[in-house]
C-alpha cells in the first residue's frame, strides 16, 4: 500500500468511531523504517476548538469536514 502525506483514505477506525476519512499526515518514505502511518480522523461536528483544522469542501466528500487533531492515531500501512 503506498499511502503519501495529504492523502485522504477512509479508515474502520473501530466500533467507538466507526469508518471515517482520514488525512494522512505521517511524511512519504519510499523505504520507510517503520511501517506505521500516522493520520488524522475527519469529522463533520466542529465544536470550535483550538485543536480542529476547518477543511475546504472537498468534492469526494459529502458534507464539510473537520480535522480533529486530538484523534491523531496511526495505523499499519
Amino acid at each position: 500500500m503506498n499511502i503519501k502525506q495529504g492523502e485522504v483514505w477512509l479508515a474502520d477506525l473501530g466500533i467507538a468511531a466507526k469508518t471515517r476519512p482520514v488525512v494522512i499526515v505521517s511524511r512519504y518514505d519510499a523505504n520507510p523504517p517503520r511501517v506505521l502511518a500516522i493520520y488524522v480522523p475527519l469529522t463533520t461536528q466542529y465544536r470550535n476548538s483550538d485543536y480542529e483544522v476547518v477543511l475546504p469542501n472537498l468534492k469526494f466528500l459529502n458534507q464539510s469536514s473537520v480535522a480533529t487533531v486530538q484523534g491523531i492515531e496511526n495505523f499499519l500501512r
